[in-house]
């Protein structure tokens, strides 16, 4: 495989045929995926992929494939259901205290999966001045708003200043506590973490980075050396992952990159399962297969390495844990829960008799 110019992202067809990611005779199929979904492979992914597997778990999250041409019954625009919740231009304010709040719709690079692939890509124009201003003055008037995410399109591709100030702005909020920033930038453009992104990134609040990231090949040198850049000044970070098949539907690869993450001071915050996102079916595992992955970790791996196994419901409902059930009410007070082994235990609580009824009272000795 011919290894893509470093200092060139991955932008159109003949580039991936270039670069040997598509051969020739699938450039008819391709080209109509490229119409709808938008495409970008950063040098440092493009790097990744030259010297790995054809079918590796990071070549197949960046290089279209003619299988999203594939829309299965169910599968939605908007499947997590944002676009009610949109009260102006880009705010998304589905949870009572945070919102999302997406500055432009570019990405450094564009995954498979993305569930908004529909909204997404180059042609997306940033807030301009004035529909900034909007979108803070509703963040403003809104007491009960305690955290703002900045999410994608990516908000560390913004020059080091804007972000700064955008920042800068939400931290005069009083009622706002925390930032949080979703970034794919650390892994797949880390050279764009330098001394002044950091710097922009200290602020007098909390600002926390929530990484994206589902595979550990994705956690080369230069990711790990600008996650440490991150860390090393103070800035908490989380990590998010999606559950895909074929790429990390498996106890060993979840086990490596959630051990990868935290080796790198990043904590496992969610895996997400796949959301309905048209054209995205060959990547979904079913929620069984989930639970049994997230059944194989518990017990066998650090408490550190764990994150919470969620879904999206549709309709814009909301996250909830769907993650493998260990406990089931056998009784008044009464419990049956399942180890990581398997095995059945009866648990019975021990409260004082004013607690609830059914408890037993606490001894006088």
């Amino acid at each position: 495989m011919t290894t893509p110019r470093p200092e060139a992202s991955l932008r159109t067809l003949d580039h991936l045929v270039e670069a040997g990611l598509v051969a020739p005779a699938e450039k008819p199929e391709i080209e109509k995926v490229l119409r709808r979904y938008a495409l970008a492979i950063t040098p440092a992914m493009a790097g990744i992929i030259a010297a790995d597997d054809p079918q590796s778990g990071v070549q197949r999250q960046f290089v279209p494939s003619a299988q999203e041409l594939v829309t299965a019954e169910g599968e939605l625009d908007d499947p997590i259901g944002d676009e009610p919740f949109a009260p102006v231009k880009g705010i998304v304010h589905r949870y009572e205290d945070r919102v999302l709040l997406k500055l432009h719709h570019a990405c450094p690079v564009y995954c498979r999966f993305c569930f908004r692939r529909e909204q997404v890509g180059p042609g997306g124009a940033a807030l301009n001045g004035g529909e900034l201003d909007a979108a803070l003055a509703y963040i403003a008037a809104d007491p009960g708003i305690w955290e703002v995410i900045l999410s994608g399109g990516d908000p560390l591709i913004l020059p080091p200043a804007r972000l700064r100030s955008v920042i800068e702005r939400l931290c005069a909020i009083d009622h706002v506590g925390v930032i949080r920033i979703h970034s794919r930038v650390p892994v797949v453009s880390p050279e764009r973490i330098d001394a002044e992104l950091v710097a922009a990134l200290r602020q007098a609040k909390p600002v926390y980075v929530v990484l994206h990231c589902n595979h550990p090949d994705e956690l080369g040198p230069a990711a790990r050396a600008a996650l440490a850049r991150l860390a090393d000044a103070g800035l908490p970070l989380l990590s998010q992952s999606v559950l895909l098949r074929g790429i990390n539907d498996d106890a060993q690869t979840l086990t490596r990159l959630f051990r990868r993450l935290v080796e790198n001071r990043v904590k496992p915050y969610y895996l997400h399962h796949a959301d309905l996102a048209r054209g995205t079916g060959h990547f979904r595992t079913s929620i069984g297969e989930g639970q049994a992955l997230m059944g194989q970790l518990r017990g066998k791996v650090s408490g550190l390495c764990q994150p919470t196994y969620v879904l999206d419901i549709p309709g814009g409902h909301g996250k909830v844990p769907i993650g493998p059930a260990y406990v089931e009410a056998a009784g008044p007070g009464a419990y049956a829960l399942r180890d990581p082994a398997g095995g059945r235990h009866m648990y019975r609580e021990c409260l004082p008799a004013e607690a609830g009824s059914g408890a037993m009272p606490l001894s006088s000795a």
